[in-house]
């Protein structure tokens, strides 16, 4: 088990680095080489679709996973998700063709998003596949699925950056080669390494059970696809392209800081499962876990801004650096508490408790728009991130006080001493240190002795964490 775990938490980490060094190789091209408005558009055009695909999943993705870890009939519920994305994603492509002639003023921003939409209908088309392989625990399979598309679009882009070929039209053409080929060599894996022969058997009374029981999560779903991309279309359509170039440049590198969050993520859906249906809940060990959690997030928290500046100006020539340094200060902000978000989202799902994550997105959601309404048109983009931050504070605040497992109800006492100590270390050296080149390891360990201070960092945490995943 200790090994299973080790080998599936490596090969997790490493499809995210690749998919995140190749998503930032994509991100830098085209942020430095296109005009901030042809960027910001883009990137509009893909908050917008990313936004509606994720809608359309209605849930059902999760309760895949959650089926297929529990070993419930694996060719009956892939066989319904998949003719569920197959005639939602092609009936959504066909209302935005047909939405083109009713809409000619906004022709050139329309033929991006049908575009760039062929491309995100294709990556659509993959998920089925690529669920069955996290519900089957074949993390391995589902790095090879998920790192396609941002290869080849970032080998695509950088080879028209080299040969000067590099523009709008050629950047569109790249995303849907790139998207499409993950779809093909998707199904080319999971026939050759899934093991699991299926044919797509439809049943009118199977899809509205599945849709039944996702309808709690159909709602969160509609929720944080809304609450994921609602700043980017905002600032898009109220702001201008331009300040939304600016903001996604500093959100793209606030999520590529969350890759440990994104490695451990999908590790603990199936283990948190197991653990409620054992009725075993190994509650000082997970108390360690959201602890060390804690610990990285502050950690990302003083790195993203000791570097911020002088870095991401030196590389975008000047453009999205220093102008952005308050944007992603309270982004980072964020981080502690999507880490606490997510362990307990995940305890919650693994519950079965979809009505209250349901209420928490609502109230999330609201709490996110209200803000985005109020301070975006006041304070930009620096509005906008902080109306995220408030919203996350407000998601931790409900999940804890649902929490109904009284040992963790303290679990998020680690917040305090762990961003405080990421704080202090970053302004201290900063003040001190200015822009000599000691202020990163010096910050790094006055951060961890601060830990030490605050007793964060014990020696028995190692065992204790091995002893939950064991289990």
């Amino acid at each position: 088990m200790k090994k299973s775990l080790i080998q599936n938490l490596s090969v997790n980490v490493v499809q995210l680095i690749v998919n995140q060094v190749a998503g930032l190789g994509i991100f830098y091209v085209l942020s430095t080489s296109l005009d901030k408005n042809s960027f910001g558009q883009i990137n509009l055009s893909l908050a917008i679709l990313l936004a509606v695909f994720n809608i359309l999943s209605l849930g059902i993705d999760q309760i895949a996973i959650k089926k297929i870890a529990s070993g419930v009939d694996i060719n009956h519920v892939l066989s319904l998700y998949i003719i569920h994305v197959l005639l939602s994603g092609l009936g959504f492509y066909l209302v935005l063709f047909i939405g083109y002639y009713f809409f000619p003023q906004a022709s050139m921003f329309y033929s991006l998003l049908l575009l760039i939409g062929i491309g995100k209908l294709m990556m659509f088309f993959s998920s089925p596949l690529k669920q069955a392989a996290n519900g089957f625990e074949r993390f391995r399979l589902l790095a090879y699925m998920s790192v396609v598309s941002n290869l080849v679009r970032c080998v695509g882009l950088i080879a028209l950056l080299l040969t000067r070929h590099l523009n709008i039209h050629t950047v569109i053409i790249i995303f849907i080669l790139g998207d499409t080929a993950e779809l093909l060599i998707s199904i080319w894996l999971f026939k050759r390494k899934a093991a699991t022969p299926f044919t797509i058997k439809w049943s009118i009374i199977g899809y509205r059970e599945l849709l039944l029981e996702s309808l709690p999560q159909t709602g969160v779903v509609l929720i944080t696809s809304a609450l994921a991309r609602f700043d980017w279309i905002f600032i898009g359509f109220i702001l201008s392209a331009i300040k939304l170039a600016e903001y996604s440049f500093a959100y793209k590198v606030f999520e590529i800081s969350t890759l440990p969050l994104l490695a451990i993520a999908p590790l603990l859906i199936p283990k948190f499962t197991r653990f409620i249906q054992q009725k075993e809940m190994p509650v000082a060990e997970l108390k360690i876990l959201v602890r060390v959690e804690m610990m990285i997030a502050a950690l990302t928290i003083l790195l993203i801004n000791i570097y911020w500046a002088p870095v991401i100006d030196g590389i975008t020539h000047g453009k999205y650096g220093l102008i952005n340094s308050t944007t992603i200060f309270i982004l980072s902000l964020c981080m502690p508490f999507l880490y606490l978000n997510n362990f307990l989202w995940t305890l919650y799902f693994a519950q079965g408790r979809m009505k209250m994550i349901l209420s928490s997105f609502v109230i999330t959601f609201l709490v996110n728009v209200i803000g985005d309404l109020i301070l975006i048109p006041f304070y930009k983009n620096e509005g906008a991130a902080f109306a995220f931050l408030i919203s996350c504070i407000v998601q931790s605040v409900f999940y804890l006080r649902k929490n109904t497992i009284t040992d963790l109800k303290s679990i998020w006492y680690p917040i305090i001493p762990c961003t405080l100590s990421a704080l202090v270390s970053g302004f201290a050296c900063r003040v001190f240190l200015g822009k000599n080149w000691l202020i990163i390891p010096a910050s790094i360990i006055i951060y961890c002795l601060l830990l030490i201070l605050f007793k964060q960092i014990r020696l028995s945490d190692r065992q204790r964490l091995a002893k939950l995943f064991n289990l």
